[in-house]
């Protein structure tokens, strides 16, 4: 049997903590998880690890048993811990390029993005996208993706994503929710090996509304959504209280969560598992899973970064690619 391919990781902003977590990574997981970077092996020096530059993805797993395996990309600057270089915005996107075009002619399994700093890439590049989330899907021409944050105890999807609060009942479309419903449900059979999917779907407003007293999106948007997707067989529930939805025995009742908006989704998995939480971009031809924190410029060099969520990011990517291929 030919070995897996391994699993690619865009180094993302190299003046962030991204180098570090890499290096830390690689001290725990060793060859037992083989991987690779996609970056600059000059930005990953001097943090207690030998990067081993690799002329191809195959060669990660021998590679790997000699320090972190490195797929050389040209970086115009050094990366000087919290201080992004204008000049390597450019390539920090070229990377996530590069690894995406990897994943999808098989060479890698997955891809892992390790943070990037949005502002950095705007100012530097003229970067249009909202974010990775959005910019994964212009590279694999996917007209709706959509973004779980997962770790042990809770899966949770944001129905809309990096938009203003204020936004967000305009964005909420029947369409999107479905959309969003359907393409968890596929993403926890395919990638999860949940068979029969349960889901749970928040309220927008206060107590999901309260019949109206406090607005009628759960009446008039989200309740017609999931009554039409429970008729096609789909184990649907809500629109539920979302105040009501995290706790354990709430969390007991369902595979995945569908929130309504980006902090609904992502107060309840940073305070379960602050540090061990992973970013998922379900939708796409590949999987994509990526660290749930930033470029933490503040703690950048200092040796204080936490790797937990980067190694957690690792495995799964790992697993979810185990899982697609063998369905």
């Amino acid at each position: 049997m030919s070995a897996e391919p391994p699993v690619a990781v865009s180094i993302g902003e190299p003046s962030g903590i991204a180098p570090e977590i890499l290096c830390k990574a690689w001290q725990r997981l060793g060859s037992r998880l083989p991987f690779f970077v996609i970056g600059d092996p000059a930005h990953l020096a001097g943090y207690g690890v030998e990067p081993v530059p690799i002329a191809r993805p195959a060669d990660a797993a021998a590679a790997a048993r000699r320090g972190l395996p490195v797929l050389p990309h040209a970086f115009p600057a050094p990366a000087i811990p919290g201080q992004p270089a204008p000049e390597n915005a450019a390539s920090v996107i070229d990377v996530i390029a590069r690894g995406v075009d990897l994943v999808m002619r098989g060479e890698a399994s997955a891809l892992t993005t390790a943070p990037i700093h949005k502002k950095a890439l705007m100012d530097g590049a003229g970067f249009r996208f909202p974010g990775h989330t959005e910019y994964l899907a212009h590279l694999a021409g996917v007209e709706r993706v959509v973004m779980m944050l997962a770790c042990p105890d809770l899966r949770v999807v944001p129905a809309t994503i990096h938009i203003a609060l204020s936004q967000v009942q305009a964005a909420l479309t029947p369409q999107l929710l479905t959309d969003t419903i359907r393409i968890t449900h596929a993403s926890l059979i395919s990638d999860f090996a949940i068979p029969a999917p349960r889901i749970a779907v928040a309220g927008l407003n206060p107590h999901a509304g309260e019949g109206g007293a406090m607005g009628r999106d759960e009446i008039e948007v989200i309740g017609p959504v999931i009554r039409a997707l429970r008729a096609e067989g789909l184990a649907v529930s809500g629109p539920h209280s979302a105040d009501t939805m995290f706790h354990a025995g709430a969390r007991a009742g369902y595979d995945a969560a569908i929130a309504m908006y980006h902090d609904q989704a992502l107060i309840p998995i940073k305070t379960i598992d602050f540090a061990g939480g992973v970013n998922v971009t379900l939708g796409l031809p590949f999987i994509r899973t990526s660290p749930d924190h930033g470029t933490a410029f503040d703690i950048a060099g200092t040796g204080r970064a936490d790797a937990t969520s980067l190694i957690a990011a690792l495995e799964m990517a790992r697993d979810m690619a185990r899982q697609r291929h063998a369905t």
